[in-house]
């Protein structure tokens, strides 16, 4: 047995395996022998920091072992007699023994769309796995040769990645995203509200739009124009009118006004394309299209769309998107619809779309698209459309898990259609609750059909639903610096804004039987409501597991002993977040003032009592960066802010203040009973007094109170319950009314005041 340089592949005439890790190996096998050294378009780069692995070798055997794992291959063609992976793991409920050609049930990846989808649908596999084991398949996607161009494999090879990482799901991330290339930091317009709707809006309807926004203090960042931008209404002879390039002047007969008018908002803007049918005759952009392709113009020949053909691309780019991105289009939503196939074999035009179109958005603007999953690897052209879904509870009970579950394939950053597309039939909870989720999802873009009676106005809804929804948006936006450092938190470190439970607590069976919890940046959990309120008891209600730990609501600071699986219920205008022992959340209170892309004047520090902490806000303008690190000495009760990089970026008047969860002001004034706020300045040192207890008389009596049961239930148990002091002695009064809804409505309160 030798002692072998991971730098050094270990080669035969028709093999290659090349250790990247000590958990990742790249397997090849090649009946001419050629192996491949360039990109594809899964895998970016090869070069992995070097260590050592020890090789033993005869004419007929190969063994590689490293600290995760011990290869065994007959030096033959790839078989599952010939080759095996044995796991160095103690798990005793899976199969430690991987064979080549297996099967892998994997924690799963993601989908290309969810197009008429209404609730779930099956996923493609992800790089993790409970077992301990993955592999991923780049043995038919092209290559990417060293001046840039795609090209098909010409031959038929195996080209296999196993990652045995065990349960070390976020070593696994990042070493997927070492080899496919990281996720661009996006910018700090995407992470706001997003308005989009199939509509035919005209130029001042959608500028009315925007500013009833405005005036109902519903903030905006992006303003996505759905297809009815251009003309439609086209001859017969050329076909569709799903394509097109070409604005609808009877609509907005002065695009340049229009743009600079939302511009002027502080509103970035999006054009939707459906390019399949390439550029016609009656384009405006037609002529140089012809005299660049070299068509004949008197027969209106067609620049037919091929993503292969050099000539059109250029032509695509400089003579139909520069000029409208010149007028003051930001970026671009690519709506391809026709399919994976292209002229040239293994090369998914919609992959080769997203990249083109990232890279040359790039060139002169922000690094952003909005169009659908290819594959792995599109992580690097974000953000993903993830489809004309259906408006059904089904739908958005399996969003959550979906999205989260992405992560397992690097694919972090998707975009919904809040509040479904299409079908369906109208209710407000279910736009509510959608629109909630959407507030703690990666990309919060409402949208709609082209039915008059489908819009997502918040004006359009009751009154509670209205103020529910407005408080939702707000949310969103308050959220932002949170929000920007974990984008570039996924950027720089691999790590996802939305994170399955099990990546946390991998040892846990709860974190992978509640599929749709997740933690939500560094410092949240998040239980979306997805069911429909209880016509009887008027609470939503979703069954929950909180790790072990304190947790606190978001809210309301109410605090739950951890490790515990609680049914919890909330009102209409009531979400479930929650934040861990000492967890510091950066907010922007005047969400109203600050536009999406610039830096807010004041930061409010959520920050909840229990343990010390430390969090490193990064804020970013023109590639200028500053770093504020907030640090919470809790034992200490101190608070001290530090500043580094290039912080002449901030605000003159960048002002901090905390909102401390679980503690009184020593003057005895507060925000609430249990929230003390304060500015600071330099070093701040911290109220003493922390509220052990807090009383839930308020919450019991609302729990009694909104029920559509009899006044003398009501009375016997608002007197009862008032009497008895004792968590237990509660529970049991509770539990003789043998109706276990109302036993569980009441006993979150009495489990929150017994924390």
């Amino acid at each position: 047995m030798t002692k072998v340089s991971s730098r050094q592949p270990i080669i035969g005439e028709q093999y290659r395996f090349t250790v990247l890790t000590p958990y990742l190996v790249r397997m090849e096998y090649s009946k001419t022998g050629l192996f491949i050294d360039e990109q594809t378009q899964m895998i970016v780069n090869r070069k992995f920091p070097e260590f050592e692995f020890e090789l033993e070798e005869s004419s007929e055997l190969l063994e590689i072992y490293t600290e995760a794992f011990h290869l065994v291959y007959d030096k033959k063609e790839f078989s599952n007699q010939g080759l095996q992976i044995n796991m160095k793991s103690n798990f005793t409920d899976f199969n430690n023994r991987w064979f080549y050609g297996e099967s892998i049930n994997t924690l799963k990846g993601t989908t290309r769309t969810l197009d008429a989808i209404d609730g779930r649908t099956d996923l493609e596999e992800g790089i993790i796995s409970r077992q301990g084991y993955a592999t991923l398949d780049d043995s038919k996607s092209f290559i990417i040769s060293s001046n840039g161009e795609q090209k098909a494999r010409l031959e038929e090879s195996i080209d296999l990645y196993f990652f045995g990482y065990q349960h070390k799901y976020k070593q696994a991330l990042q070493d997927y995203f070492r080899l496919t290339g990281p996720t661009p930091i996006l910018p700090r317009y995407a992470l706001g509200n997003w308005w989009s709707r199939f509509w035919a809006y005209t130029e001042q309807e959608y500028l009315n739009l925007m500013d009833r926004f405005k005036s109902e203090e519903i903030p905006l960042a992006v303003s996505v124009i759905d297809m009815d931008w251009h003309v439609r209404d086209v001859p017969s002879r050329f076909g569709s009118g799903w394509t097109g390039y070409s604005w609808n002047k009877k609509l907005f007969p002065n695009p340049e006004k229009f743009l600079k008018a939302l511009h002027d908002r502080g509103l970035k803007v999006t054009l939707n394309v459906h390019p399949a049918d390439g550029i016609r005759a009656f384009e405006d952009c037609y002529e140089k299209v012809a005299e660049r392709l070299k068509l004949n113009v008197l027969l209106e020949e067609p620049a037919q769309f091929d993503i292969t053909n050099k000539n059109f691309i250029e032509s695509y780019f400089k003579d139909v998107h520069h000029p409208l991105e010149e007028q003051g289009v930001d970026f671009w939503w690519i709506d391809w619809q026709q399919g994976t196939k292209s002229k040239e074999e293994g090369l998914d035009p919609l992959w080769l779309l997203n990249q083109l179109h990232f890279e040359d958005i790039q060139k002169n603007k922000d690094g952003l698209i909005l169009s659908r999953y290819a594959g792995p690897g599109s992580h690097r052209y974000p953000v993903g459309f993830s489809g004309d879904t259906i408006i059904s509870w089904e739908s958005l009970q399996f969003q959550p898990y979906f999205t989260a579950t992405a992560s397992n394939i690097g694919y972090s950053w998707w975009s919904h259609d809040i509040g479904g597309h299409m079908g369906g039939q109208r209710d407000d909870e279910l736009t509510l609750r959608w629109l909630q989720f959407g507030v703690y999802s990666p990309i919060n873009r409402l949208h709609s059909s082209s039915s008059p009676f489908n819009g997502k106005e918040p004006w359009n809804f009751s009154p509670m639903i209205r103020e529910a929804m407005k408080e939702a948006l707000q949310e969103r936006h308050r959220l932002l610096p949170y929000l920007y450092t974990a984008n570039v938190e996924l950027s720089e470190q691999g790590q996802p804004l939305l994170q399955p439970l099990y990546y946390e607590y991998p040892e846990d069976n709860q974190a992978y039987t509640y599929q749709n919890q997740y933690l939500f940046g560094q410092e949240l959990l998040v239980v979306p409501i997805v069911h429909k309120s209880d016509a009887i008891y008027n609470f939503s209600q979703e069954e929950i597991w909180l790790p072990k730990g304190k947790w606190y609501d978001f809210h309301t600071g109410n605090r739950y002993e951890g490790e515990i699986e609680i049914r919890i219920f909330r009102k209409l205008n009531e979400m479930a977040i929650f934040a861990r022992e000492g967890a510091i959340i950066p907010t922007d209170p005047n969400m109203l003032v600050t536009e999406a892309s610039q830096l807010p004047e004041i930061i409010e520090w959520r920050v909840f009592p229990g343990e010390s902490n430390q969090y490193e806000l990064i804020e970013e303008i023109d590639g200028k960066r500053c770093v504020t690190t907030f640090k919470l000495e809790w034992n200490n009760k101190r608070i001290t802010i530090d500043l580094s990089g290039d912080c002449s970026i901030l605000p003159r008047n960048r002002k901090h203040f905390l909102v401390l969860y679980g503690v009184e002001q020593s003057n005895g004034k507060s925000l609430s009973k249990n929230i003390f706020k304060e500015e600071i300045k330099g070093t701040l040192v911290l109220p003493v007094k922390e509220i052990e207890k807090q009383s839930m008389t308020e919450m019991i009596f609302e729990r009694i109170n909104l029920p559509n049961i009899s006044y003398n239930l009501k009375n016997e148990l608002w007197e009862t319950l008032g009497s008895l002091s004792d968590f237990k002695k509660k529970l049991l009064f509770v539990k003789r009314f043998k109706d276990d809804l109302l036993t569980d409505l009441l006993s979150e309160a009495f489990y929150i005041e017994e924390s």
